[in-house]
């Protein structure tokens, strides 16, 4: 026995107990703040990495206190004047802060800002160029960088063709750089304008065009199935079960954004008339209707279940969170992820649930403008590259209308 006992305390074996006993004490830790689910947390796999939030503000207190002034004040302006979501602003204010750090030379990769499915980042944003830039706002033409040269010295075309080059350098997606790309634009423009700049340098700053690639949807039996799953874990009533599913079914029923989903109130929703209020991008208002399964299964959540959670922090917020507050975008889409994975379906967020949902209508015969409505698009183009044309409902046009398909 004491032979035994020298033989687990060599030092191989202590370092085994010792790693073994940090993964385990590190899990329990990760369980306990992670936001409220009824499923089994599932890794980071979709979620943005917490360094890169690190690096960009390291990057942007370590700019010069003239250049930090502008980066707040565009910051506002996107916010108050442009009416941005806070999100698609943090994925703005990041490319510039990473595009002037690599200008002053404190950074030579620049950190993404945007996280990953967000839709600012994969389409909408794509897109966007100087049109639109306001010219309100305190007037910050005076603003000097430490050195006592201007705010913005440096950044001209070449220093904007520098810096996407060193991001194509470092592997990043055409998707990413056309969307850098257009927020440099955005920038430069306002910055002209305010007279930041002499000229713009980003009206003849050119980038590749970003890859529109479609997200995965679920074949409407696979949405069956997964609304089926959700419904049969909140049977026992548990509250946390009951918010999951009337939250899975509420998604995949009116099409809405996660960020929309989170911001709703209690008095956001009609059950009499079945429809939902919903604050979209640029504060525009738009009612969409959902179905009896998800009215159904928000009635059960406020009356069996938000009571058990809610505590004088929670508000009019429809959906609660860990601590009673209100429920965050990061919690939402880890109980799509668990709700989709328990069918064995391909891995998805809310936002294939959106993209399913727009598919299955016009797959049902919903003319695009209606479904545009129901999204919250602001143009149709953007319509048609979410929801595109199955295989199969094309095939069934064809039988049906071509002279020779019988």
């Amino acid at each position: 026995m004491r032979e035994r006992r020298r033989r687990w305390r060599t030092p191989a074996d202590c370092s085994l107990i010792i790693v073994a006993w940090r993964c385990l004490t590190a899990h329990v830790r990760y369980r306990s703040v992670s936001g409220m689910s009824s499923s089994t947390t599932r890794g980071g796999r979709g979620r943005r990495p917490a360094d890169r939030r690190t690096d960009l503000r390291r990057l942007r207190a370590a700019l010069p206190s003239g250049t930090a002034t502008v980066v707040d004040q565009y910051e506002r302006h996107l916010t108050s004047e442009r009416g941005l979501s806070a999100h698609t602003v943090r994925a703005y204010v990041g490319d510039v802060v990473s595009l002037l750090a690599f200008v002053h030379g404190t950074d030579a990769t620049g950190q993404d800002a945007s996280e990953p499915g967000v839709e600012a980042a994969g389409v909408e944003a794509a897109g966007v160029d100087a049109a639109g830039v306001g010219t309100g706002g305190v007037d910050i033409a005076g603003a000097d960088a430490a050195d006592g040269g201007p705010a913005l010295a440096g950044l001209d075309l070449e220093a904007l063709r520098a810096w996407l080059g060193s991001q194509r350098n470092d592997g990043r997606s055409r998707t990413t750089l056309a969307r850098r790309a257009a927020s440099a634009r955005t920038f430069t423009a306002w910055a002209a304008d305010r007279g930041l700049l002499a000229v713009d340098p980003g009206l003849r700053l050119a980038a590749p065009k970003a890859h529109r690639t479609l997200p995965g949807t679920l074949r409407p039996e696979q949405a069956g199935e997964v609304m089926r799953a959700s419904a049969a874990g909140a049977q026992q009533e548990d509250p946390v079960a009951l918010r999951d599913h009337a939250m899975v079914e509420l998604l995949y029923a009116t099409g809405i954004r996660v960020s929309e989903l989170c911001a709703l109130d209690v008095d956001d929703v009609d059950l009499g008339n079945r429809l939902a209020r919903v604050l979209g991008k640029g504060d525009k208002e738009r009612m969409v209707p959902f179905g009896v399964p998800a009215d159904t299964a928000l009635r059960r959540w406020l009356d069996l279940g938000r009571g058990a959670v809610a505590t004088g922090a929670s508000g009019p917020a429809l959906f609660l969170g860990a601590r009673g507050g209100r429920v965050d975008p990061r919690t939402v889409r880890r109980v799509v992820h668990d709700a989709v994975e328990s069918v064995s379906a391909a891995d998805m967020g809310p936002h294939g649930l959106r993209h399913s949902a727009a598919t299955h209508l016009l797959e049902g015969g919903a003319d695009l403008r209606s479904v545009q409505e129901l999204l919250g698009h602001a143009t149709l183009a953007t319509t048609q590259l979410y929801t595109h044309v199955t295989v199969e409902r094309l095939k069934a046009i064809h039988d049906r209308t071509h002279p020779r398909a019988q």
